[in-house]
């Protein structure tokens, strides 16, 4: 059904008109179609095309608003007139309504089936003068230049912009054209003021022309330059027309020729030489600038740039090594000896599959270092491999060809820069291979490359081709195996290098730190000089670290400040002391806990293992009244909490043995605390410690702070061994521990522990949890930090067992 209005409303205008909420801005002398779906705008509609009723056309602040309240709407909107009202077969309504003037919304009036509005007709200003003409004229002007370079603008939008007379109205129509917001286009329709609105409408048609004149030309760039692209084509074409026919045509271009020159001196294998020659004889068939041009000959450029050929291998001298490693690092000494001894094996059996090193320790300690004076002893390049954060098949085996910047994967890019086949490649950080996932399993890529029984047919999905990579030298780097896949882990052999003893780190200070520190900062030994007693004051208070990275960054931060002086010629020689670092790096950072605590019933200290190297555990106990609870605190991991667990039900089966009462148990609720709750704690070895906590906490009896212990233990009250001794030892020795224990089957592991250490500490090995208690309770009388009667020993170790 469709209605078509007069064009003059059949009822005497006045001042309320039928409110129609819109979501879109209509200016006065605009068309605008309206498709309601409100049953109240619908009857408001349906009645102007009635009555032949104007209408109060007002933007929404909330389109979503279903039934908006006159605070809901702009205070502005237009007067309209009802030109045309249809209700299609399918149920929805279409109207057009025209703009007649603005109007002021004042009240509100609901009828029975829509709502009625209160208005204040707006007068249109009828300014003249020079500056209102000019605006005018500079306004279609611009307008018209704008619908120049609109492809496919509509002629009579073109002639009613050169025809309209008015200033108002023009204003209002170029503003319904433009690409505005509408909150923008309401705050056009709300300025009355002609000259202002001219201004407005002027400063965004100056915008949204600059866009179109940027557009076009861009536009037309791009043409010719597609035109260029055709013409250059067709005059190749038809010189090699000409070529041919003064038979001076070779076949190939000069670039094709170079590359033709680069394979014949790369070297190929038979079977990359066929695939190179067919993908060659495809180039000097495909036009210069098609897309597949410039992909086959990228390939065919990787093809000639790999290194192929072996080359001549410097022989290895096993002595030149052996002082390589001697000048790169201090102590290391086992680590030393098994790579010469990989180097010796490789050596007299250059074609064996020897195996994949893999050195595993804490941030810091050398590992990529030892990986480059390897290079450097054998005289092979070195490139190094980040394979942290790779989550991409792909970035392993390459890309397919078939893919748009498609290329080869790390390990063909890394030989390619390396220039060599035999050369030292180090995968690092290779416990943080991304997960597999739908891009494919990057670890199990690498299986390839660290097989030696395969990788000497590396296929790489871009080159297509295999590849020998069983002359180059594999060395992974690692901070923890944990999270290496197990059948990655078997290609390998891990060599594992733990933290640093502060006698170490000062040595290895003086010797390397230091100096390349001086380098960095440009200065000499004879401007600055670093006491021993500094040194040891920064690695002791100012570090705690495994490694060295940490110190060498805090004697950079010495030496810059030192390097201000001499820029400002306040300095001429420094010698830096230990009462010098203060006023520099600030106040020491860490200081020995044991110095701190007091001996008292329920506190052991325990030993750590952590990715960073050992440290000392304090582990606290207290009993209140309750009802046999267990509680643990402190952030610590599910192997903790067993072990906590386990050492309780072991004291309380030896409970009469060791004269504590058992209905105790029942009546006290237990408390297990381990400080620094805010670092996740879990490990098998706080066994020892959880127990002895506990049976100091029991019987009374105070431990003796400055003996430490390691080790997990059983039911059966036997003490079980555990790893990472020689960092546990170490850190021991700088908290200031006097005596360990350890469990009596890591006896294997002495001959790891540091000699500095060594000589620092008093040793007991354990062979079950009453050793443990021999050690550390102190008897009734007995000041804490002394020594155990041996009487008391000798009867707390008998009860334990």
């Amino acid at each position: 059904m469709g209605t078509t209005l007069p064009d003059q409303a059949t009822t005497a205008p006045d001042n309320t008109l039928i409110l129609i909420p819109s979501a879109t801005v209509l200016f006065p002398g605009v068309l605008m179609p309206l498709a309601p779906v409100h049953s109240q705008t619908i009857a408001a509609l349906q009645a102007a095309a009635r009555d032949g009723a104007s209408v109060a056309v007002a933007l929404q602040r909330d389109p979503a608003q279903e039934v908006p309240d006159l605070a809901d709407l702009h205070p502005i909107g237009t007067e309209a007139r009802l030109l045309r009202y249809v209700t299609a077969r399918d149920g929805t309504h279409h109207a057009i309504v025209q703009g007649v003037g603005r109007i002021r919304l004042l009240t509100r009036t609901d009828g029975p089936s829509y709502p009625s509005v209160t208005v204040e007709r707006i007068a249109e200003p009828t300014t003249d003068g020079t500056e209102i003409a000019a605006r005018v004229h500079q306004l279609r002007e611009r307008a018209l230049e704008t619908l120049s370079l609109i492809e496919q603008a509509p002629a009579e939008l073109v002639a009613a912009v050169q025809n309209l007379e008015q200033p108002g109205m023009l204003a209002d129509l170029v503003t319904s054209l433009l690409d505005l917001t509408q909150a923008e286009k309401q705050a056009i329709l709300e300025t009355v003021d002609l000259r202002e609105r001219l201004d407005s409408v002027l400063w965004r048609l100056a915008y949204r022309l600059e866009v179109l004149r940027l557009s076009s030309d861009i536009g037309n760039r791009t043409r010719q330059s597609m035109e260029g692209r055709q013409r250059e084509f067709m005059l190749r074409e038809q010189l090699k027309q000409i070529q041919k026919e003064l038979g001076e045509d070779d076949g190939s271009s000069p670039e094709l020729a170079d590359l033709k020159r680069a394979l014949d001196q790369a070297g190929l294998p038979e079977e990359v030489d066929r695939q190179a020659r067919r993908e060659l004889r495809r180039l000097e068939r495909m036009p210069d600038g098609g897309p597949e041009s410039g992909m086959v000959r990228t390939y065919l450029e990787w093809l000639s740039e790999l290194p192929w050929k072996l080359g001549e291998e410097k022989p290895i001298d096993i002595a030149e090594a052996r002082q390589v490693l001697d000048q790169d690092h201090y102590a290391l000494e086992k680590i030393k000896r098994r790579i010469l001894e990989f180097l010796a094996v490789r050596k007299l059996n250059p074609e064996g599959r020897g195996p994949i090193l893999c050195f595993v320790g804490p941030p810091g300690v050398g590992k990529t270092s030892l990986g480059q004076s390897i290079a450097r002893a054998t005289g092979r390049p070195f490139i190094r491999v980040s394979l942290g954060g790779v989550h991409d098949e792909s970035e392993i085996r390459g890309h397919r060809r078939t893919y748009i910047g498609s290329l080869p994967g790390n390990i063909i890019q890394a030989i390619r820069r390396t220039g060599s086949r035999a050369c030292v490649m180090m995968l690092d950080e290779i416990d943080k291979l991304g997960a597999g996932g739908f891009q494919g399993d990057p670890s199990s890529a690498l299986l390839e490359v660290l097989d030696p029984e395969q990788n000497n047919s590396f296929r790489d999905a871009y080159l297509g081709v295999p590849f020998d990579l069983s002359r180059a030298l594999f060395i992974a780097t690692a901070n923890q195996m944990d999270t290496v896949p197990a059948p990655l882990r078997d290609r390998m052999e891990v060599v594992s290098l733990s933290g640093y003893t502060e006698d170490e780190k000062l040595a290895i200070a003086r010797r390397y730190l230091v100096p390349r520190q001086l380098r960095h900062n440009g200065l000499s030994q004879q401007q600055v000089a670093f006491t021993d007693p500094a040194l040891s004051a920064i690695i002791s208070g100012y570090t705690r670290e495994a490694g060295v990275r940490s110190l060498e960054r805090e004697i950079g931060a010495v030496l810059r400040n030192v390097a201000a002086r001499f820029a400002e010629g306040r300095a001429d020689a420094v010698r830096i002391a230990p009462d010098d670092l203060a006023p520099i790096l600030g106040a020491g950072r860490f200081d020995p806990e044991v110095a701190d605590r007091v001996a008292m019933p329920g506190i052991a200290t325990g030993l750590a293992w952590t990715p960073v190297g050992g440290d000392i555990l304090f582990i606290e106990s207290t009993r209140m009244p309750g009802s046999g609870k267990l509680i643990l605190t402190g952030q610590l991991g599910d192997v903790m909490k067993e072990s906590a667990q386990a050492a309780l039900s072991l004291l309380k089966s030896r409970a009469t043995d060791l004269g504590i009462d058992p209905p105790l148990f029942e009546r006290s609720d237990i408390h297990v605390h381990v400080p620094a709750g805010a670092i996740p704690k879990d490990g098998p070895s706080a066994g020892v410690a959880m127990f002895v906590s506990l049976a100091s906490l029991m019987l009374g009896r105070a431990v003796n702070p400055a003996i430490a212990m390691t080790g997990e233990i059983s039911l059966r009250g036997v003490v079980l061994p555990v790893g990472g001794i020689r960092e546990k030892v170490v850190a021991a020795a700088r908290a200031g521990i006097t005596t360990v224990m350890l469990p009596a089957r890591n006896r294997r592991d002495w001959d790891d522990i540091p000699p500095s250490a060594r000589d620092k500490l008093r040793f007991v090995w354990l062979e079950t949890v009453g050793d443990a208690l021999a050690a550390t309770l102190a008897s009734d009388d007995q000041a804490p930090g002394g020594t155990i009667r041996r009487s008391d020993a000798e009867s707390v170790s008998a009860t334990a067992r």
